[in-house]
């Protein structure tokens, strides 16, 4: 499959603007770096705080602001033109998911520096959250293209938002309801997981099976997107 990095920047610049423009869309990425900056006063720097703040932030700034972006431009048929024109499936999404991507990465390293978080080995954890990144970005634009409006992307993001922002919370509680234990196997506990064995400084080689869960979760939500995208682009 074709890439052309011309189309997919053009698609970027145009997506910066319309976010730009967007106050009510514009304004939620702000809500981590705020956390962050209160957790750092309040002298709060554990590493499940840190992870909430991250995990809010894929899901605000990965999942929601990806959703909202690609419902727009549903709603308004700019999409319908992009699959018309000559540009690739890899052109069209690769471009619509750059700018979340951009964005979720900047706000992270904002909120790790008002949060003070410091990880043991740097390399292990960016690696880790570029590629949970992937996921969020996925299932924001799968939710996008299965939303008619933009009011309506709004909602069907809030399950994401709870269950990967506050899901790890509940883990505790498996015991005594076994059906959460299926959280354990969620990207966001997984990330925890490879951050929890990052400051024990295990070596890693013990940290594979997090991230290949991680990425079978990545693989199965850009599948699942991209056939979506195809039975939209024959609609």
């Amino acid at each position: 499959m074709n890439v052309s990095i011309k189309r997919m920047s053009a698609i970027f610049q145009k997506d910066l603007k319309d976010f730009s423009r967007n106050l009510a869309v514009s304004v939620v990425i702000f809500l981590p770096l705020f956390i962050a900056a209160i957790y750092s006063r309040m002298g709060v720097d554990s590493l499940a705080s840190h992870y909430m703040i991250f995990n809010m932030t894929f899901a605000l700034t990965a999942t929601y602001v990806q959703c909202c972006l690609i419902a727009e431009e549903k709603e308004k048929n700019t999409l319908r033109g992009l699959m018309l024109s000559p540009a690739s499936t890899a052109d069209i999404l690769g471009g619509k998911s750059l700018l979340s991507f951009v964005l979720t990465m900047l706000i992270i390293f904002f909120s790790a520096v008002l949060a003070e978080y410091q990880p043991a080995n740097i390399a292990i954890v960016a690696l880790a959250l570029v590629l949970s990144s992937f996921f969020y970005i996925a299932v924001g634009t799968l939710l996008g293209l299965w939303a008619k409006s933009v009011m309506e992307s709004s909602v069907i993001v809030l399950p994401v938002l709870g269950i990967f922002s506050f899901g790890s919370f509940a883990v505790p509680l498996a015991e005594q309801y076994p059906i959460l234990k299926v959280l354990v196997y969620f990207p966001n506990h997984q990330l925890f997981e490879i951050a929890t064995k990052v400051e024990l400084g295990t070596a890693i080689g013990s940290m594979w099976s997090h991230f290949a869960i991680i990425l079978l979760w990545t693989l199965v939500a850009v599948a699942l997107t991209v056939i979506v995208y195809r039975k939209q682009t024959k609609d």
